[in-house]
């Protein structure tokens, strides 16, 4: 189960430095991908602060937050091609 957080929050890290440069001008977009940020460091505070399994639905919650995260920044690439 640690693997899984770990590995999910390392992309989501990842993603964030990769992504971050089509989020400039973008504050809104940049703003909801903070948030999303924050709620995945609040669910891995979660998940460790439970030692036990959460069922698997900590481990879709964070799958999902991080498909969101992609699509905002897919979100940007594509205003971005439009300037």
């Amino acid at each position: 189960m640690k693997k899984i957080w770990i590995a999910g929050v390392s992309a989501v890290l990842v993603s964030g430095f990769v992504m971050a440069g089509p989020l400039k001008g973008h504050p809104n977009l940049k703003r909801a991908h903070n948030k999303i940020k924050e709620a995945l460091g609040s669910l891995v505070a979660a998940q460790k602060a439970n030692e036990y399994d959460l069922g698997g639905h900590a481990a879709k919650a964070e799958a999902l937050l991080i498909e969101a995260e992609k699509e905002i920044n897919q979100a940007a690439v594509v205003s971005n091609s439009h300037k």
